[in-house]
């Protein structure tokens, strides 16, 4: 982890691709933004079927539309999130500032945690209303088993972000406890003392005041 209230001291330098692809956070985004893919385009593409005793298509969870509504709503928010977190997670190692990087691992943490929850609210709702469907057969199980499956994974990978952005929080709450000081923002450094005496006090007399001609007292030289 990066010390100095969420590593600001270390902010700068080029951008490192690799390490930044390599990190166990970037990996994470990237899975939980491909899980929400699966899940929201699966049930926009086949998760409406038509039956022949209803004018409308139906969810296929247990023809409960507010539970094909509800996964595709939390797969649409969990893509753009992933997209944004990337964008910041980039970004980060460039802001200097620490409470910049403060409110956005406390953003990170607050969001993954609450994502974790909807998720696993999700997977249970598909989940139960999966079983409860009468005529699976002629339903897209496999389709509507990805989504359980997937909704499942998402959890998994919500619940790891939010572990990491945990502990990058709690090394950053550390920091700030050590009285951190931001130099860019540190206006109680005093200045170094001036190397002479300043006041009345130190004064000193000119050693030419004594020695100095009154201007009646010129004498011209006789030639």
């Amino acid at each position: 982890m990066q010390g100095s209230a969420y590593g600001a001291s270390l902010a700068g330098g080029a951008f490192d691709v690799v390490n930044f692809v390599r990190q166990p956070q970037t990996i994470l985004r990237c899975l939980s933004w491909l899980f929400s893919i699966v899940v929201f385009a699966t049930i926009t593409a086949e998760g409406y079927v038509n039956e022949a005793e209803k004018p409308e298509a139906q969810c296929m969870f247990n023809s409960n539309d507010s539970a094909c509504s509800y996964g595709v709503g939390i797969g649409v928010l969990a893509f753009l999130a992933c997209v944004v977190f990337l964008v910041l997670d980039a970004y980060f190692p460039q802001i200097s500032n620490a409470k910049e990087r403060k409110y956005i691992v406390i953003g990170d943490l607050v969001f993954s945690a609450a994502w974790t929850l909807l998720w696993f609210i999700c997977f249970c709702v598909l989940a139960s209303q999966w079983s409860h469907t009468l005529d699976q057969t002629a339903l897209p199980g496999d389709a509507a088993r990805a989504v359980v499956a997937f909704s499942f994974f998402s959890t998994i990978t919500w619940a790891l972000s939010s572990y990491f952005a945990y502990a990058r929080y709690s090394q950053g709450v550390n920091d700030f406890d050590q009285d951190y000081r931001d130099p860019a923002s540190d206006q109680t450094t005093p200045y170094p003392p001036a190397p002479y005496p300043s006041g009345p006090t130190g004064y000193q007399q000119s050693p030419f005041s004594q020695n100095q001609e009154q201007p009646g007292d010129y004498q011209p030289p006789a030639y």
